[in-house]
């Protein structure tokens, strides 16, 4: 493991992705102050910057940009009351009193060092934790990925945004769209209607910016409030007493962030609500939550770090996006020829350990840029969405273009773009969407290989111990959200029957 350190070091540590590490993080953490652009947006738009450097130099640069955009998001939900993307939702629970309160500082001093904390001890557990899970990933088959790719499309669903129905139709519209193109095993067309275009199926990039980039755009300039004020911010570091009231939600929300980004689906938005809740539950005044509580900021902004950070474990060792935003990172290492999955640290150590050292690195550059920069990222927060939203619009186009040459890709980026507006104007994410849009074909392949190896018998998902456990997850799972659903069925039928 040392040896395989110091590779990831030296990978790190090259002046040209040391500038790719400042560069990512710098950029996320704009793109985190952008009311609701988020780093599934960001990271759409600047795909196809990545397609003409390393492939180690384009991971980190948007591992950069993911867990930069977190940190991000917290300045407009402290100073605003308005989240830069939905992980930072429940800050705004109390971070946008300290600031009306004038401890604004304070307040986004306590999420840096929260931040910095979370993000290394989550990368501790991950240089420990991932080689072994790699190993014992090198066991699975076909059988037991398609169990798995089921469950991750699964549990994105249960614990996504809104509602588990409108997640679940999102998710199997993602698999639907999945199919569009040749079929992989006996090469006919499936859904082209005639077009050739559609030959090699959607392209994911086209998908990615339409949804996150031109949806999120239109959504926002529609939603962002036109005047509103920001705080001021006078002391950043945090006091004494602000430090021995947060310690201890610190260390929670590092360990909680941690085993919940390794979850499918888990990410910031689950892992903060999480964190929120032990706080608050272990409070001895809860009635100060809601009003200030220092926890009540320091738990989920540790919480947000962390599980943007163990995100990676799944991701790299088993070739399992655990969110949207890092289908879209598994996207770009596809794009650039590199498979993620249990093979990854042998035959791309510098990748694996390269991105993992640039980590350490980058919280730290965020730890350093973060205090006495807090005032001029909060100049970005003065652009007009009017100015703003036209502009990236164009880059997207501009972006989507410059990939394959073909117009017919924009009006991909379109259609989507439409799609994504409307699905958050009527209450559905598109996480899910992407997230099963990219696991389809890798379900698709795992599930056929799978039934040809047992001459079509479905009992090969049962029988075998790994694929039998998760299988058993999964059922466990549905059954489960489906007594839930009845039982608040009949309560609700009990309740307006006693009206």
């Amino acid at each position: 493991m040392l040896a395989s350190i110091l590779t990831g070091l030296e990978v790190a540590t090259d002046p040209v992705n040391l500038l790719y590490v400042l560069a990512g993080v710098s950029i996320g953490m704009v793109i985190g102050v952008l009311p609701g652009l988020g780093p599934a947006a960001g990271i759409a738009l600047l795909l196809p910057l990545t397609y003409t450097v390393p492939p180690e130099s384009a991971i980190i640069l948007l591992a950069g940009i993911y867990y930069g955009s977190y940190y991000g998001g917290t300045i407009t939900s402290v100073l605003l009351n308005l989240p830069g993307e939905a992980a930072s939702v429940v800050t705004t629970f109390d971070g946008y009193p300290m600031a009306r309160e004038g401890r604004a500082g304070q307040a986004l001093g306590i999420a840096a060092i929260g931040s910095f904390i979370g993000g290394t001890v989550s990368l501790i557990g991950m240089t420990l934790l991932a080689p072994a899970l790699a190993s014992f990933a090198v066991k699975f088959g076909p059988p037991e990925f398609t169990a798995l790719t089921v469950l991750g499309v699964l549990l994105i669903a249960y614990l996504g945004r809104g509602s588990m129905l409108k997640s679940l139709i999102a998710a199997a519209f993602g698999l639907l769209l999945a199919t569009v193109g040749q079929d992989p095993v006996v090469g006919a067309a499936r859904y082209t209607f005639g077009s050739p275009n559609l030959l090699s199926g959607l392209d994911f990039v086209a998908v990615a910016m339409g949804l996150f980039g031109v949806g999120e755009v239109l959504y926002n300039l529609e939603q962002r409030a036109a005047h509103a004020k920001v705080a001021s911010i006078s002391r950043v570091w945090p006091t004494m007493q602000d430090w021995v009231q947060a310690r201890g939600s610190i260390l929670r929300g590092s360990v909680t962030g941690f085993f919940i980004g390794i979850l499918p689906g888990g990410g910031g938005v689950v892992s903060s609500l999480a964190s929120y809740a032990m706080e608050k539950r272990r409070a001895r005044d809860p009635s100060r939550f809601g009003k200030g509580a220092i926890e009540g900021v320091a738990g989920p902004e540790t919480a947000n770090n962390a599980s943007s950070t163990s995100a990676f474990i799944p991701l790299l060792t088993l070739g399992l996006p655990a969110n949207a935003v890092l289908a879209l990172i598994f996207g770009a290492l596809l794009v650039q020829g590199v498979t993620p999955g249990p093979q990854l640290i042998d035959e791309n150590p510098e990748i694996f350990w390269g991105v993992i050292v640039s980590m350490y690195i980058g919280n730290l550059v965020l730890l350093v840029l973060n205090i006495p920069a807090v005032r001029f990222f909060v100049q970005v927060l003065r652009v007009r969405g009017e100015i703003l939203g036209p502009v990236t619009i164009l880059i997207v186009m501009l972006g989507m273009y410059s990939v394959n040459n073909n117009v017919f890709d924009l009006w991909i980026v379109l259609v989507f773009g439409v799609l994504g507006y409307v699905m958050r104007k009527t209450g559905f994410d598109p996480g899910p969407l992407v997230l099963a849009f990219v696991l389809g074909p890798i379900m698709e392949k795992s599930l056929r290989q799978s039934l040809l190896l047992s001459d079509g018998d479905p009992s090969i998902f049962f029988t075998r111990p790994i694929s039998g456990t998760l299988m058993a997850l999964i059922v466990a799972a549905t059954a489960f959200s489906i007594f839930r659903s009845l039982r608040r069925r009949n309560e609700n039928s009990t309740t307006q029957e006693a009206t």
